[in-house]
């Protein structure tokens, strides 16, 4: 177990440089390539309730694919840390005064001005991650905030986007570990093998 923690603790660190090391241009057109690629899918399509994320340092950034479903009259709602370990989704607008800097200084939507959106409301959820691996398997920040809230939202596609240089050979996993359906990088759509 404890290998397992100080594998993933490296391999983080390794990915999260590696995606911190492309230019700001690359991150921008890359981003645009994985935002395109999830608009095709028929899980973007078919969802009413989409939960995003505000991209923080080096993730993808959401922005495309934002300004398309609020253009396609689809429900964008996002993530609120509420403890050390714990985020529920709120939905929001667009208004600076409803986002504050909030956990590790990510761009939070304020709990006051929005509507708590229960995890079952929910239809896509769009997850950064800091790695995964063509098994879907995805690494997070370390915090388990993901891992702890996407088996909450039953009723949802899952979709983990990331840079192709996120990518590793395998992650190895614990039982928290939440492997997600598809992973969209901007070379292609990957989908876990079901047995």
């Amino acid at each position: 177990m404890e290998d397992v923690k100080e594998f993933k603790r490296a391999l983080r660190k390794e990915k999260i440089a590696a995606r911190e090391g492309l230019s700001e241009e690359e991150r921008i057109e890359r981003s645009k390539a994985i935002c395109a690629r999830v608009l095709e899918t028929e899980e973007y399509k078919n969802a009413n309730v989409i939960f995003a994320y505000k991209w923080y340092k080096g993730e993808v950034k959401l922005d495309t694919l934002e300004e398309k479903a609020k253009a396609d009259g689809k429900r964008l709602v996002y993530p609120l840390c509420i403890s050390k370990t714990e985020m529920e989704a709120i939905e929001t607008s667009d208004d600076p005064d409803a986002w504050v800097s909030g956990y590790k200084g990510i761009m939070e939507p304020v709990r006051e001005k929005g509507v708590i959106i229960a995890p079952e409301e929910i239809d896509l959820v769009i997850a950064p991650c800091s790695a995964f691996d063509d098994e879907c398997r995805r690494c997070g920040q370390g915090g388990g905030f993901y891992d702890r809230y996407l088996p909450k939202c039953a009723g949802a596609d899952m979709i983990a986007v990331a840079f192709e240089v996120q990518r590793a050979e395998e992650i190895p996993t614990d039982e928290y570990d939440f492997a997600v359906p598809a992973v969209a990088t901007e070379e292609r759509l990957i989908r876990r093998k079901t047995k």
